[in-house]
């Protein structure tokens, strides 16, 4: 099969079949939207037995549904799981939306929805290149089709799915499109993601709040100790001081650093796109660094005390924060959360008692650039972009990735097609189309290889 691929008259229906699952209101999140849940899951199978499927069903899980499906070319032949989610998030507030979020719009070249890109976009492009493949009778692999519906809440009933079902899931390699590139005309290739461990802090003082002049100065305010012991969690040299922390961190060889740093990066336009005026973080590191293949530590919340209009002078009886620690492969996010905890009890000044609660968490992982599947996603995307595309690492997480890899013994390949432009998560997120048409084609080019998966050694 050429490179030139022509999908162009094919275009419209894929537009149309995308919108129709853009339509369904799939926010995992909000109970209201049980019943679009399902309604999601049912027009995805059936889009996928159209398509051409062998089977499609949808499977009850602890929570929301799971799609699953698949295509049988061949038994002997490789196998490639397709992971997605059908589910977004919510699309308040929608008074900042130009167009109902779950009404398709087409304007400047981009179709405007709330999962337009994350990830029904992304997703729904395996279904395109399979029916592109069977229809010019090219499809080398088998493909199984795994679409759930609780990414955007952590996944929480994927796990223990995968875990009952991994006969049926069994591959040789997982296919994802879930990401971003570095921009339309610098394609790359995503070759690790940092895991996540998120925590949940209360500090207690005094039974009940206290007037300010009467106890100013004699008691330990919450909120002043909170804010000291987050203080204390990253040193002056942008180091996370969790004792242990830094035990299972791997330091990139120079080799490793220089590969990664070839992504075009603009430091002056980064500081200006979100308004600030300087970057900081770990000392010996480039933004780029700091963001792909660094861990971090960040409060995402904190509150307590009297925050109304006006001055009222209490002394506040509790103070909370939430904190959330990015970390590289080979941290182990229970691990870290542990010892976060155990940490933020050891420093808690006197006068003061510490509740600790973990929240949701996950591995990270890399894609070795050597491997047969990273080698053909970077021959495909070349064609199809007339560049090489560049390896990059996400400072996000898909934590049930690292799950998956280790339940079915296969390595995941991150082919994003998504941009910044997009705005996923935000009021009017976007997908371009001549991305969306790039990505079908590039996933074509990556499935026609004989062979796309490293022997097991």
């Amino acid at each position: 099969m050429s490179h030139n691929i022509n999908i162009q008259s094919e275009m419209p229906r894929y537009i149309e079949e995308l919108s129709s699952i853009l339509r369904i209101p799939s926010v995992s999140s909000q109970p209201k939207h049980k019943a679009d849940m399902l309604a999601c899951a049912q027009r995805y199978a059936q889009l996928l037995t159209e398509n051409g499927a062998d089977r499609a069903d949808i499977f009850q899980t602890a929570g929301h549904p799971v799609v699953y499906a698949e295509k049988i070319v061949d038994p002997s032949a490789e196998t490639l799981l397709i992971y997605g989610h059908y589910d977004v998030q919510p699309a308040e507030p929608f008074e900042l939306w130009e167009t109902p979020p779950f009404e398709p719009n087409i304007r400047n070249g981009a179709i405007y929805a709330r999962g337009a890109n994350d990830d029904k976009g992304q997703s729904y492009m395996h279904v395109a290149a399979m029916r592109y493949l069977l229809d010019n009778n090219a499809l080398k692999h088998n493909l199984k089709f795994l679409i759930e519906g609780e990414e955007e809440i952590g996944s929480p009933s994927l796990a223990s799915w995968v875990e009952e079902h991994k006969d049926l899931l069994a591959c040789d390699l997982i296919l994802v499109s879930d990401t971003t590139m570095i921009a339309e005309n610098v394609p790359s290739i995503n070759c690790g993601m940092r895991g996540l461990a998120y925590i949940e802090v209360k500090v207690t003082g005094p039974d009940k709040d206290l007037h300010s002049g009467h106890y100013g100065g004699a008691i330990a305010n919450p909120i002043n100790s909170l804010s000291k012991m987050i203080a204390s969690l990253v040193d002056k040299n942008g180091r996370i001081t969790l004792p242990g922390f830094y035990d299972s961190v791997v330091e990139l060889s120079k080799e490793d650093r220089a590969l990664l740093n070839k992504a075009p990066f603009d430091e002056t336009e980064f500081k200006e796109s979100i308004g600030i005026a300087a970057v900081v973080g770990e000392a010996g590191y480039t933004t780029l660094e700091r963001t792909g293949i660094r861990p971090s530590l960040d409060v995402c919340g904190i509150w307590g005390g009297y925050t109304g209009p006006g001055a009222k002078t209490v002394l506040p009886s509790e103070a909370h924060a939430k904190i959330s620690m990015r970390l590289v492969p080979n941290q182990d996010y229970r691990d870290i959360t542990e010892r976060c905890m155990k940490h933020l009890h050891d420093i808690a000044p006197q006068g003061v008692t510490v509740e600790t609660k973990a929240e949701h968490g996950g591995q990270g992982f890399l894609t070795p650039i050597a491997s047969k599947a990273y080698q053909a996603a970077s021959k495909a995307m070349e064609q199809v972009y007339g560049i090489q595309p560049v390896p990059s690492r996400g400072g996000g997480s898909i934590p049930i990735l690292a799950e998956m890899q280790t339940i079915l013994g296969a390595d995941p390949i991150l082919m994003g097609f998504g941009l910044e432009r997009d705005v996923i998560h935000s009021p009017n997120e976007s997908y371009l189309l001549s991305q969306f048409e790039r990505g079908i084609k590039s996933l074509i080019l990556f499935l026609q290889n004989d062979s796309v998966v490293n022997e097991w050694v």
